[in-house]
């Protein structure tokens, strides 16, 4: 079937659908709506018998009520979304935290199965799988040589828990076959994704979204960090681009005196829930930084917000993206969902952060990066829009502003010579360059730390030059582009070798919000 003739019933359902959902939207109300038997829900029953049933062409009913759905759900706003029972169980996986498998990561090179990690206190941890393995059978099954996709081997390689897996893999650095036998488990993914001190009394915390289990890593790291003597903090939340409410609330906790409000929502019916502060907050009496950028949304703004109108730290970076909208998943009862935006958020001061969008140009909406870079705010703070009417002054008398994100209290501008022409610097390229690097001289540097790493790295540029040669470009322009290509080389095998730890030390290196952190604090 066409697509021209797939079209008529396409809207069809989507109008039928579009009652459906709008009759339930009232939750007050829901004890009379869809979910007892009417005449919408029979209408769009008939609908789809006749469909199924009388129409002169199969058709994939299942694949054209998920075209439907997502075509209504996409004209509320930019923030509401459907997801179909594959897409929410992979969202699933991820904002829960945890997964069945046996614990690896790994990337397809040449059609060979390359374990690149093997995750802390998972079963294939403990079953002895190394980085650098290559995976050639699965209970019997060839799963290298055969062109499969990552979600081919992640169907094969997860499953329940207790569930039996016989791997048979080749072992190069040893050059010999290994049997492996293992059984899945539970395997954790994690949201906070580094923690280390940057000086004897300034920590530093990584977190990459706000999963259920993120407040529970969050406090693993600060804990630790407390332990070896930190006083002031810098939280990372860069490129974080939200998550659960509730988890930015517990994290927020930490930085706030008891009964300090963190954040309210108000629904369409003007009903207000506010949230405040515990007695909980471990780190209520040091000094904390908040990194954020134009990609830092969501539950980000919500810590960045209450922690900005408390009068609580420093934000320090870009305004942030300006995301005030509040989802809730519901479920649809075949294993997809919803995600709904039902009320919006405002941080403690009445601030709504959420920028304003239009649905006839909701690609606009997302295209933050270049639309803000082109108006110069990502340069300088002086292009940086505000309202005056949407002016709010904090306890302490500091002016803050709603409209769109959250400004940072010390801006710091993106670092344009980062940029390098994607002829030097193509992300996959790189990426293959420094797997292969480390696949062929594993047993040298693992043999080294990662400060003696970082130390000696390339001291003679003969990677580096190897690199620009598989390129073929000899020279770069400048010594200036030669050296950040160079840190993006390092970074690459840095994480192929020590995790993201050993990434976030590379770059850091020169790190323009590390830098100004350091300034602000008086460290040279």
């Amino acid at each position: 079937m066409n697509k021209k003739s797939q079209l008529p019933i396409y809207l069809g359902i989507a109008i039928a659908i579009g009652i459906l959902i709008g009759s339930s939207f009232n939750f007050k109300n829901r004890a009379n709506s869809i979910f007892k038997s009417n005449n919408e829900e029979a209408k769009i029953k008939r609908l789809i018998d006749y469909i199924q049933y009388d129409y002169v062409d199969d058709v994939d009913t299942e694949s054209l009520l998920d075209g439907a759905i997502d075509q209504i759900v996409n004209k509320l706003d930019p923030h509401s979304v459907y997801f179909n029972k594959k897409d929410f169980a992979s969202n699933n996986e991820q904002m829960q935290g945890n997964f069945h498998g046996i614990g690896i990561q790994f990337i397809i090179n040449k059609d060979s199965i390359v374990v690149t990690k093997v995750l802390e206190g998972a079963p294939s941890k403990k079953a002895g799988v190394k980085a650098g393995d290559r995976i050639l059978m699965a209970n019997n099954d060839t799963i290298s040589g055969i062109k499969l996709k990552d979600e081919d081997v992640m169907g094969i390689l997860k499953g329940e828990s207790d569930t039996e897996v016989k791997l048979s893999i080749y072992r190069k650095s040893e050059d010999k076959i290994i049997e492996i036998n293992l059984k899945r488990g539970d395997v954790p993914i994690t949201s906070v994704s580094t923690y280390y001190m940057l000086s004897d009394t300034i920590g530093f915390i990584k977190v990459d979204r706000f999963a259920r289990t993120t407040y529970n890593e969050f406090k693993i790291a600060l804990d630790n960090l407390l332990g070896k003597g930190m006083k002031k903090l810098v939280l990372d939340l860069r490129d974080n681009p939200g998550g659960y409410m509730d988890i930015a609330n517990e994290i927020a906790d930490e930085f706030l005196e008891d009964d300090k409000l963190i954040v309210f929502t108000k629904n369409k019916k003007g009903e207000i829930d506010k949230d405040f502060a515990t007695e909980k907050g471990d780190f209520e009496n040091g000094q904390v930084y908040i990194l954020i950028n134009e990609n830092s949304a969501s539950a980000s703004e919500i810590v960045a917000g209450a922690l900005q109108d408390n009068d609580k730290g420093t934000i320090v970076g870009r305004r942030s993206f300006g995301k005030g909208l509040v989802q809730e998943t519901m479920g649809l009862g075949d294993g997809s969902a919803i995600r709904l935006t039902t009320a919006r958020y405002y941080t403690p001061t009445g601030r709504s952060i959420q920028k304003p969008y239009d649905l006839s140009h909701s690609d606009e909406y997302f295209e933050k990066f270049s639309k803000r870079y082109e108006s110069g705010e990502l340069i300088s703070a002086d292009s940086i829009k505000v309202n005056d009417s949407l002016k709010k002054i904090t306890e302490k008398g500091k002016v803050v502003y709603g409209g769109g994100g959250i400004i940072p209290d010390v801006f710091v501008a993106i670092d344009t010579t980062q940029f390098i022409e994607k002829k030097y610097a193509n992300a996959a390229f790189l990426n293959q360059f420094a797997f292969d690097y480390v696949d062929n001289n594993r047993n040298k540097l693992e043999n080294k730390s990662l400060s003696e790493f970082i130390s000696s790295f390339d001291e003679d540029d003969k990677i580096l030059n190897d690199y620009l040669k598989k390129i073929d470009i000899k020279m770069l322009v400048s010594d200036h582009k030669r050296n950040i290509l160079k840190r993006y080389i390092k970074a690459n095998i840095a994480q192929y070798l020590f995790d993201d730890i050993g990434f976030s030390k590379v770059l850091q290196e020169d790190d323009k919000m590390i830098d100004k952190v350091f300034e602000l604090e008086n460290i040279e």
